[in-house]
């Protein structure tokens, strides 16, 4: 029988501490979310032009939101400039799902890229870790710490397969319902839970692995190590 990962005392709070950087960073949930609803909604009720502008406006007050919140302009503009470019496939193809071809495209090249970094045994998990920790890389690279980073990488990688290829089959049939409320379901609903369960995994995953902690690897401290207790 398999060990059960059995949160630790504080562990609730800790991981409550850990999403919580997540959510208050610098994407949100609705302005990734509330635009495509917008566009269906106002495309069924009026029409194409209407849903279109729709769209583009509530971006553009997220955008206005972010300014005023002192957040990166660039991620403000970037907001928008997402929206105006599904707007512009959309109408160009002529088709209401053109709206989400983007998303098509990039949910591509991030699995293609989950994949790759798999194959190339530097998971992309560990370099998300990377960027937002500044931990050394070396360390994420270790023989007992590497494949915790391994495997969450691997969970990753099924669900951006499983969601593309949903996205892709009700793109084909020109269901714009289903591609909505599939983009709404994996969007962040999903990735929170998936965040929280890869935490959860790979901070117990590090304990069973028994590798260095960060500290102890600056440290070049001999084995037997304690391990890295939080963070992951």
């Amino acid at each position: 029988m398999p060990e059960k990962i059995i949160p630790q005392p504080g562990k609730g709070r800790e991981l409550l501490e850990e999403l919580q950087t997540v959510l208050t960073g610098r994407n949100s949930f609705l302005d990734a979310i509330l635009p495509p609803i917008i566009f269906l909604m106002v495309n069924g009720l009026v029409n194409f032009q209407a849903a279109m502008w729709s769209a583009l406006i509530v971006s553009i007050i997220f955008a206005v939101i972010r300014v005023i919140r002192r957040q990166s302009l660039v991620y403000a503009l970037a907001g928008v400039g997402s929206v105006v470019a599904a707007i512009g496939i959309a109408w160009f193809l002529g088709r209401s799902e053109g709206f989400f071809l983007p998303g098509l495209v990039s949910g591509s090249m991030t699995l293609l890229l989950t994949v790759l970094s798999l194959v190339i045994r530097r998971p992309m998990m560990a370099w998300s870790s990377y960027l937002a920790r500044r931990w050394p890389l070396d360390w994420y690279w270790h023989a007992l710490v590497m494949p915790a980073y391994s495997e969450v990488t691997f969970a990753w990688a099924v669900f951006f397969a499983a969601r593309l290829l949903l996205q892709f089959l009700f793109f084909q049939n020109a269901d714009v319902n289903s591609l909505t409320m599939v983009n709404f379901i994996t969007g962040w609903p999903a990735t929170i839970l998936l965040l929280a369960l890869s935490y959860l995994y790979g901070t117990w995953r590090l304990a069973q692995l028994r590798g260095p902690s960060v500290e102890e690897f600056l440290n070049d401290t001999p084995a037997p190590w304690q391990g890295q207790k939080r963070g992951f």
